[in-house]
C-alpha cells in the first residue's frame, strides 16, 4: 500500500525516525500512526486487540507494523517498546495515546471504575515512559508525548478522567525534568473534544451538542490532532519538553460561543465609553 504525503510537512521530514503509539489501532491513535508514516518515520502501534492492530496496519500502510500487550502490566509496556527496537534499532518517540473513560456522574462512579481508570490513564503511561527511557536510552534519545484532557476547569460527567490526567500532566512536568540530562523529552498533548468515532458512544444528547461548547463552534478533526504529534515529533518537541500543549478550540479560556448572543447588539459586543483628559490620553 502507496503512504500518501503529508498535508502540512515535507516529504521525509522524520525520516529515519521510529514511533510507538498506543491505542493506536483506533481513532486518535490511528490517525497520528498515519501522519507519521506520512512523514517518513516507522511506526509500531500497540494495543491488546491484534485484529484491531492488524487491520489498522493495513491501513497505515508498509511502514507501519504492531505489537500486542497490555500496557497496564510493566512487562506488557517493556515488550512494546522492546519489539520496536528489536524491529528497528531505536526509538525516537513514544506517543502515549493510550487511555479510557466512561460517561457517569461523579457521585454515581464506582471504586471499581475510578480504580480501572487510573490504572490505565496513569499506570499504564508511567510504565510505557519508564520503559522508553529505561529502554531505548542508548540508541536513541526518545520524545515522549503524553495525551491529557481539556478544559482543565472541570468535565461535567469526567470527574474520574480530569483527576488522571491531571496526574499525567504532573508525571509530565516531572519526568521532563529529571530525564533531561539523559535528552529524552517529555511533553503532554490536553485535547478537547475531538469529533472520533468513539465520541459516538456517549448519549446523542451530549456529542450532538458537544460542538456548541467550543468557542471554535467545531469539534476538533482528529487530522488536527495528528498533525501536532507530527509537529512535537520534529526537533521542536524537544524545546517543549515538559509543557502542556493544549489542542481545543478555545474551550480551556471560554465554555460557549463567543460572542455570548445575549451580549450582541446590532450584531456587535457593546464596548465601555472612556473618558480621555486634555491631553487626549485614558483617564481610567
Amino acid at each position: 500500500m502507496t503512504v500518501e504525503p503529508s498535508r502540512v510537512f515535507v516529504d521525509g521530514a522524520l525520516e529515519g525516525q521510529v514511533a510507538i503509539v498506543t491505542g493506536g489501532g483506533t481513532n486518535l491513535g490511528k490517525a497520528a500512526a498515519v501522519e507519521l508514516a506520512r512523514c517518513g518515520a516507522a511506526v509500531v502501534i500497540a494495543g491488546r486487540r491484534p485484529d484491531v492492530l492488524e487491520a489498522a496496519t493495513a491501513e497505515v500502510g508498509e511502514r507501519c507494523s504492531w505489537a500486542a500487550a497490555d500496557i497496564r502490566e510493566q512487562a506488557g509496556a517493556e515488550l512494546i517498546v522492546t519489539t520496536a527496537l528489536e524491529r528497528y534499532g531505536r526509538v525516537d518517540l513514544l506517543l502515549n495515546n493510550a487511555g479510557g473513560q466512561y460517561f457517569v456522574p461523579a457521585e454515581a462512579l464506582s471504586a471499581k471504575g475510578w480504580h480501572a481508570v487510573h490504572r490505565l490513564n496513569i499506570g499504564g503511561t508511567l510504565a510505557m515512559c519508564e520503559a522508553a527511557h529505561d529502554l531505548a536510552i542508548g540508541a536513541s534519545a526518545p520524545t515522549i508525548i503524553n495525551v491529557t484532557v481539556s478544559p482543565h476547569h472541570g468535565f461535567p460527567a469526567m470527574a474520574h478522567t480530569g483527576a488522571a490526567r491531571a496526574a499525567v500532566e504532573a508525571l509530565t512536568r516531572e519526568l521532563a525534568q529529571r530525564w533531561a540530562a539523559d535528552g529524552v523529552a517529555v511533553v503532554a498533548i490536553a485535547l478537547g473534544v475531538m469529533a472520533t468515532e468513539s465520541l459516538r458512544k456517549y448519549p446523542a444528547e451530549l456529542w450532538e451538542r458537544a460542538a456548541q461548547g467550543v468557542p471554535l463552534q467545531r469539534l476538533g478533526e482528529v487530522e488536527e490532532y495528528a498533525w501536532l504529534v507530527a509537529l512535537l515529533a520534529t526537533p521542536l518537541g524537544h524545546a517543549l519538553s515538559g509543557s502542556v500543549v493544549t489542542l481545543d478550540g478555545a474551550m480551556d479560556n471560554w465554555r460557549g460561543a463567543w460572542p455570548p448572543a445575549d451580549l450582541v447588539r446590532e450584531g456587535e459586543v457593546p464596548t465601555e465609553e472612556r473618558r480621555h483628559d486634555r491631553a487626549g490620553a485614558d483617564s481610567g
